[in-house]
């Protein structure tokens, strides 16, 4: 949780926006994803959450709307075995695999490989709706 400030070479402070990623160009660089896979838990929503439902999500400093594409399988939250195939909905308590769809370019990275790019909130009505974890990711390669 430490915040570090640095310097780029000809990169003005202006062109810098909040929820950009820093990373090796050679290596494997980060790039923004047109979807991906997560798997969540609904910790308070007064309704039911349903495909189409398009809340805020806040990974690392990005703060994007996105879209719930699919809702895959529902799963019991102690042992995660798969409870449901493409349920209709979602409501409190539940665990689920959904794909997620943002609205503007979003960096996430698989938890398994990169866990600070792989864990957000998902936020509505100005409060924490639930969390969650990348499972995998579909990169835009026009980015």
């Amino acid at each position: 949780g430490t915040n570090v400030g640095f310097n780029v070479k000809n990169v003005a402070l202006k062109d810098i926006r909040r929820g950009d990623v820093a990373s090796d160009a050679d290596d494997n660089p980060a790039k923004g994803v047109t979807s991906f896979e997560a798997q969540i838990v609904v910790m308070n929503h007064p309704g039911k959450i349903t495909k189409g439902y398009c809340p805020v999500i806040d990974c690392h400093t990005a703060h994007v709307a996105c879209t719930f594409t699919s809702i895959k399988q529902k799963l019991n939250r102690q042992t995660g075995k798969i409870v449901e195939e493409n349920p209709e909905f979602l409501q409190n308590g539940d665990a689920a695999i959904v794909t997620l769809e943002p609205s503007k370019p979003l960096c996430v990275e698989p938890f398994a490989e990169y866990p600070p790019l792989g864990r957000f909130t998902i936020r509505d009505m100005k409060q924490t709706v639930a969390v969650g974890v990348v499972k995998s990711t579909t990169k835009d390669e026009s980015a």
